[in-house]
């Protein structure tokens, strides 16, 4: 994130003088506590300064590392997640793999009237075939991974968990899921997908300050 010319003189104010007031902050740059309130707001939301009632304004102590590293576990599933590429139990492998390469993606999620019950890799499909297996008879779910062996996440999850779970399981996307409850049983509906690709697309815009 970078910083106006005004926030970083705010934030030199600030540890020389702390703590000091909004009211002794406008005084010094010679501007009205109206114009101060969105820097300060800023400042403080993302941790460079504290408030403290009654007080005024301190510089936190925190490193610019701990500042992303909160910043990121804030982030959630549902604001990075994308579309997931899904296929019934009964579509055949083949027809499975064209799905993979049009769609550009290293695992497919497999669904029964929108409830998440398998999913189905690339390592999946190249098991089968060198196997010399017919792909073209064979369904995908005879060789996906059920349920409840599918690690997952849910939309209000950390990007930080998902990103965790990623490389501990070392698959390259987790499905997005949202529960509910079916006959008073509990269900998974897939609503999304986070991937490796997700995760690197926040640290590029982590790089270009957005």
């Amino acid at each position: 994130m970078r910083l106006t010319l005004r926030q970083e003189e705010i934030i030199r104010l600030v540890k020389e003088n702390a703590p000091i007031t909004s009211e002794a902050l406008a005084e010094k740059l010679n501007v009205t506590r109206a114009a101060l309130r969105p820097d300060l707001a800023i400042l403080t939301m993302t941790g460079i300064l504290e408030a403290r009632p009654k007080v005024g304004y301190i510089y936190s102590k925190k490193t610019s590392y701990s500042l992303i590293y909160e910043y990121i576990r804030k982030i959630k599933v549902y604001e990075l997640m994308s579309n997931p590429v899904v296929v019934d139990e009964n579509t055949t492998v083949y027809d499975a793999i064209v799905h993979l390469f049009l769609n550009d993606v290293g695992t497919l999620f497999v669904e029964n009237n929108g409830i998440l019950i398998g999913a189905v890799s690339r390592k999946d499909f190249l098991k089968i075939a060198i196997g010399g297996t017919d792909i073209s008879k064979v369904p995908v779910g005879i060789i996906m991974t059920r349920m409840p062996n599918i690690i997952f996440v849910e939309k209000e999850d950390s990007a930080y968990l998902a990103a965790q779970r990623i490389m501990e399981h070392e698959v390259d996307s987790l499905p997005v899921v949202e529960r509910f409850y079916n006959n008073g049983k509990e269900t998974l509906k897939i609503v999304g997908k986070i991937s490796k690709t997700n995760i690197t697309r926040l640290f590029v815009k982590l790089g270009e300050n957005n």
